[in-house]
C-alpha cells in the first residue's frame, strides 16, 4: 500500500535581503562577494572563494587592500599555507542550520591566533547565535526574516552559565581554549544547545 500524499506542502522559511549583525546591532555591509572571474576592485573590501585566494594569493596580497575569503562547509582552511594574517574577514557558510562544521572551523581559527572578522553566512537562525558567538564568530549575515525581526525588537539574551570556556571575544581580545585552561576562571552549569527556530511564513 502506497504512502498517503501530504495534505500540505512543507512550509519554507520567509527570507529577505541579507543584513549584517555584529552581535549587538545591524550595520551596513562594506564587503561584497566576487565571482572567481570578476575583476578585483581597486579599493578592496571584496570576498573571494578559497580556491581563488589560493591561486592568486601573491597577487591579491600585493595589492595591500582589505581582502576576505568565503569558505564552504566542505572546504578546509590550512592555517599554515593560506596566509590568514593577510585576510581581514573569513566567511564560513552554513548550508543548513543543522550543519555544524563551521562551528569547528571558527574555533580552530581563533585557537590558531586569527583575530580578524569571522562571519557566519547561509542558514543563520536566532537560536544559533549564542553558540556562534562562543565559537568565535564576530559578524552574522542574516536572511531569515523572523531572526531579523527578533534582533530588531530586543537584544540577544546572554548565555549566563556554561560548562567550558568558549572562543568568544574578551576585553583582551579573542580567548582560545588553551588560554582559558591555563589562566581562565572555571565556569559551571550547562549551555543549552541551539534548538530549531520557529520558521515563520
Amino acid at each position: 500500500m502506497s504512502e498517503p500524499a501530504p495534505l500540505f506542502s512543507p512550509l519554507k522559511p520567509k527570507t529577505t535581503e541579507p543584513r549584517l549583525w555584529t552581535g549587538e546591532t545591524f550595520i551596513a555591509d562594506p564587503w561584497r562577494v566576487l565571482a572567481d572571474d570578476a575583476p578585483f576592485p581597486i579599493g578592496g573590501h571584496a570576498i573571494v572563494s578559497l580556491a581563488r585566494w589560493r591561486e592568486e594569493q601573491a597577487t591579491l596580497a600585493a595589492l595591500g587592500v582589505p581582502t576576505g575569503i568565503i569558505v564552504q562547509s566542505s572546504e578546509t582552511i590550512d592555517v599554515e599555507t593560506d596566509d590568514l594574517a593577510r585576510l581581514s574577514v573569513i566567511a564560513l557558510t552554513f548550508p543548513k542550520f543543522t550543519d555544524g562544521r563551521a562551528y569547528s572551523a571558527a574555533r580552530r581559527l581563533r585557537e590558531s591566533g586569527y583575530a580578524g572578522e569571522i562571519r557566519a553566512t547561509g542558514d543563520v537562525l536566532l537560536d544559533q547565535l549564542p553558540l556562534m558567538l562562543r565559537a568565535g564568530f564576530s559578524t552574522f549575515e542574516i536572511t531569515n526574516a523572523a531572526t531579523i525581526r527578533a534582533l530588531d525588537a530586543a537584544p540577544l539574551p546572554a548565555v549566563s552559565r556554561v560548562y567550558q570556556a568558549g572562543a568568544e571575544a574578551t576585553d583582551h581580545g579573542w580567548r582560545s581554549r588553551r588560554g582559558a585552561r591555563s589562566g581562565g576562571t572555571a565556569m559551571t552549569g550547562t549551555a543549552r544547545p541551539p534548538s530549531r527556530l520557529s520558521r515563520e511564513l
